[in-house]
């Protein structure tokens, strides 16, 4: 990863590193981070659930949402708003810029501001 940069941003990983609607894990300056690529865009969530302190990037990702493994809660990824019970506490969205093309383009995270 890189030094945070423009507006906070930190590079953590390629495009080609990112599967379809699998979570990838990241830590950014001990911020838990679930990066996924879902629908053809890139999303970044914070990686702990609102309900239980689980890793939600060890859930199922499908329809744009993650989902906790533990008790089954899913969160949207666009808005980290939980879909069902038992979570009713958002999880914190973070804004992903992607810069470069293909599979080498870089993704880059900033969690100094929420989306």
């Amino acid at each position: 990863m890189s030094a945070p940069g423009d507006g906070g941003f930190v590079r953590v990983c390629s495009l080609g590193d990112l599967e379809d609607e699998v979570a990838r894990r990241v830590d950014l300056g001990g911020v838990p981070v679930a990066v996924v690529r879902a629908e053809g865009e890139v999303f970044a969530v914070n990686d702990i659930c609102s309900h239980a302190n689980v890793s939600l990037s060890e859930g199922e990702v499908e329809d744009c949402q993650i989902e906790c493994w533990l008790h089954g809660s899913r969160f949207d990824l666009r808005t980290g708003k939980p879909s069902g019970l038992p979570a009713t506490r958002p999880i914190p969205v973070y804004p992903v810029k992607i810069e470069g093309e293909g599979p080498g383009a870089a993704v880059l995270v900033s969690v100094t501001q929420e989306s």
